[in-house]
């Protein structure tokens, strides 16, 4: 009973030590794309996200929506570093008006960490955000292409 007990804790010391990619059966590795696209997609769970990504990434992004059939880049606007063990993320975004950048900032970090964390196993050591602009309601991309359709 007490060596089944040892061994027990000498595995959870273990996989403390090495973190939960490393055991005795092998190793996990995650690419980049991974822990981006999870990023990506928490931040833009957040309420008051209007967009990822800074001025060009988002023009980039635009011309891809207008493709038939394309797909949104969910890792736009997002930058990471995986290592075996952890992970640094950097998230430049847009803010809609009205937000409080702080708090929203806190909840973009809350999210992004938790769901990496989750569903990767690594530990996320910082998340990093720029703030690129705010959206003011009625300043669509739309809006700004049939203000130049009048001028000819």
């Amino acid at each position: 009973m007490t060596e089944q007990k040892q061994s027990t804790t000498t595995e959870v010391a273990r996989q403390e030590a090495n973190g939960p990619l490393v055991t005795d059966q092998g190793r996990t590795s995650i690419a980049d794309t991974v822990v981006s696209k999870i990023a990506g997609i928490a931040a833009r769970e957040v309420s008051g996200v209007h967009d990822l990504g800074g001025g060009a990434a988002r023009a980039v992004g635009a011309v891809r929506g207008r493709i038939p059939g394309s797909r949104t880049n969910m890792s736009q606007g997002v930058a990471v570093e995986v290592g075996e063990r952890q992970t640094a993320i950097d998230i430049d975004l847009v803010t809609e008006y009205g937000v409080s950048i702080a708090d929203l900032a806190a909840g973009v970090r809350s999210n992004v960490t938790s769901s990496v964390e989750r569903m990767t196993g690594l530990e996320v050591t910082e998340v990093n955000i720029s703030v690129h602009d705010v959206f003011l309601p009625g300043e669509d991309d739309d809006d700004a292409e049939a203000r130049e359709s009048r001028v000819e």
